[in-house]
């Protein structure tokens, strides 16, 4: 694990070595300056697209453009009176506050927009960021720039549209996004989300069909379909939309196809990244620490992208809206580190910058700015990994320890019978994609008791870990399949243990081969069909892995923790099905 050296402590790169929506809150809105409209995109598609123009605007005033592109609906009103919910959460107000034109668009085949879609972040969904592009400039309230911003759905389209190369694009903010699709959220590990997915399907299936009992309120109209019956015909469209849970749960490896004939890499930013290195559009980029994994996506991507960036990295839930440090948080949410308000005012500052031509400072600011977590502070650094960094190994060894002795043992083996209980609880970081806070993970005893389990004696000096961990096992099964966690943890001289990061893999994945898109020497796995294997029982195998990205200081006088598991009974369906596999 790469490490950085603050006021004398301990550097180091740790390879440990052994044998990854919640809806924004609402605030009242001036309805008399907003208006609904269809938008057509090139394939003759209509889009349903929402402005909301500046309070105090005079007639004949231009400003810059803010995008949020949504699946979630941009905007709602009252079933069966069709008057307006009031739907901008408190980051549009204060753009619009703050001189900004914010415009709202419904994703296609979602909201009241025409069209099927048969993938999430299909190539046609954001080629239609280009034409709503194309459409805004060319309205008389528009100065002729355009920013996007967004939070995990919508923030994932904000990076997207700079894929499509529009000269009047100057910034995004892609907040909490997602990166590569199959291995954050959906299938980390080369293991199903079942938990995750199957609620996000739910309720992204309620919304496209308008399930008004279900959800409580309608779609909002466009200004020009006043009976409803435009809303009705683009309804009829979705109904061609695929369940998204069986369209992921079968398209089981990465090359296997989803619904409408896309692979999960077709359906990912990742795929973007010719065309948005090409625009050269600057990006903020907010995301948290334990999030599923949106900071590994943010920093593959500050690291190999060479779109001008500043990263935000923090120890908070998706969206930034609770703390999530498990230094910090038991058993309740507390706020967060910065505050939203704060967010605000980053965000602000970034397009007033690029969009205004101001003179604020941006230029000044740190290319990473993280949180560090035991320390509870901000660092502030210019490339990633931090300079002067080291690499060490730890060891398990005899009597559960992990040190930095290779063993001296040449037979034998420690056992351990997956025990299906053991979880990271309700709360963990993948969950948290809907909007739930991180709880929990301050206090691991239990869980630890369950595990099998390596622990360094009491450190001698602080030990700055700030990278990505990799784990190399040697083990054996008596199953052909099944999932190996791990779980990096800071044990202090009271015996509570706190979860740190994360990690883990399905064993068939286990083949590790040169990675294609990023040079780097951390284990790479394809998750391709034709790399699959089953395990041989009884047969001892190399499984490697990386765990996720963390910054963290652990402390004089308290101990490091690897805790390996088979189970995380409140996130994955049990692998194998049934029975248990040591």
């Amino acid at each position: 694990m790469r490490g950085i050296t603050r006021r004398g402590s301990c550097a180091a790169v740790l390879t440990l070595l052994a044998f990854g929506c919640r809806p924004a809150d609402s605030l009242d809105v001036r309805w008399e300056s907003q208006s609904a409209h269809y938008v057509t995109v090139r394939d003759s598609v209509r889009l349903a697209v929402d402005v909301n123009l500046p309070p105090g605007r005079e007639v004949g005033d231009a400003h810059p453009a803010l995008l949020e592109l949504t699946r979630y609906g941009r905007s709602r009103e009252e079933a069966g009176t069709g008057q307006p919910i009031p739907s901008l959460g408190p980051l549009d107000r204060f753009f619009l506050d703050h001189g900004y034109v914010v415009v709202k668009v419904d994703a296609r085949g979602s909201g009241a927009s025409f069209g099927t879609r048969p993938v999430e972040y299909g190539p046609e969904e954001v080629r239609d960021g280009y034409d709503v592009v194309e459409w805004v400039v060319q309205q008389s309230w528009s100065d002729g720039t355009v920013g996007a911003y967004g939070t995990s759905y919508s923030g994932t389209t904000a990076e997207l549209l700079a894929a499509v190369d529009h000269p009047a694009v100057k910034a995004v903010v892609p907040g909490w996004s997602d990166f590569d699709m199959y291995e954050s959220p959906a299938r980390p590990y080369g293991i199903l989300t079942t938990s995750l997915i199957s609620t996000w399907s739910q309720l992204v299936g309620q919304m496209d069909r308008n399930d008004v009992e279900a959800r409580g309120r309608s779609i909002r109209r466009v200004d020009e379909d006043s009976d409803g019956s435009l809303l009705a015909q683009a309804l009829k469209d979705h109904e061609a939309n695929p369940d998204v849970y069986e369209s992921m749960r079968s398209a089981e490896y990465r090359d296997d196809e989803l619904a409408g004939g896309y692979t999960w890499q077709q359906t990912s930013p990742l795929s973007w990244r010719d065309d948005i290195e090409r625009s050269g559009v600057p990006m903020l980029v907010p995301v948290s620490w334990l999030d599923a994994g949106t900071a590994e996506g943010a920093l593959l991507r500050f690291r190999h992208y060479s779109n001008p960036q500043n990263l935000v990295v923090m120890a908070t839930s998706h969206g930034g809206r609770d703390n999530a440090s498990p230094y910090v948080v038991s058993e309740e949410p507390l706020p967060p580190i910065p505050s939203q308000e704060e967010l605000y005012e980053m965000r602000l500052a970034f397009f007033d910058h690029h969009l205004k031509g101001a003179a604020n400072g941006v230029d000044a600011w740190p290319a990473i700015r993280f949180w560090n977590l035991g320390e509870g502070v901000f660092r502030e650094e210019q490339s990633w990994p931090p300079p002067g960094t080291v690499t060490f190994s730890l060891y398990p060894n005899d009597g559960a320890k992990l040190t930095d002795d290779p063993p001296t043992r040449r037979e034998g083996a420690d056992v351990y019978l997956v025990d299906p209980g053991v979880s990271t609880g309700a709360n963990n970081r993948w969950m948290a994609q809907m909007g739930i806070p991180i709880l929990a993970l301050d206090d691991r005893g239990e869980m630890d008791d369950r595990m099998l389990t390596y622990t360094t004696a009491p450190l001698d000096e602080d030990v700055q870990i700030a990278g990505t961990a990799s784990l190399h096992l040697q083990i054996s099964s008596d199953r052909d399949d099944g999932i190996v966690l791990a779980y990096l943890e800071d044990v202090g001289p009271d015996g509570r243990s706190r979860y740190v990061t994360e990690g883990g893999l399905r064993l068939i994945h286990r083949k590790t081969s040169p990675n294609p898109f990023f040079p780097d020497d951390i284990p790479y796995h394809s998750f391709a069909r034709a790399d699959a294997r089953p395990m041989q029982p009884g047969q001892v195998e190399t499984v490697s892995f990386q765990l996720q990205p963390i910054a963290a200081l652990i402390r004089r006088g308290h101990r490091i923790r690897l805790a390996i598991a088979g189970a995380d009974a409140d996130l994955f369906d049990p692998i194998p099905a049934e029975g248990s596999a040591p």
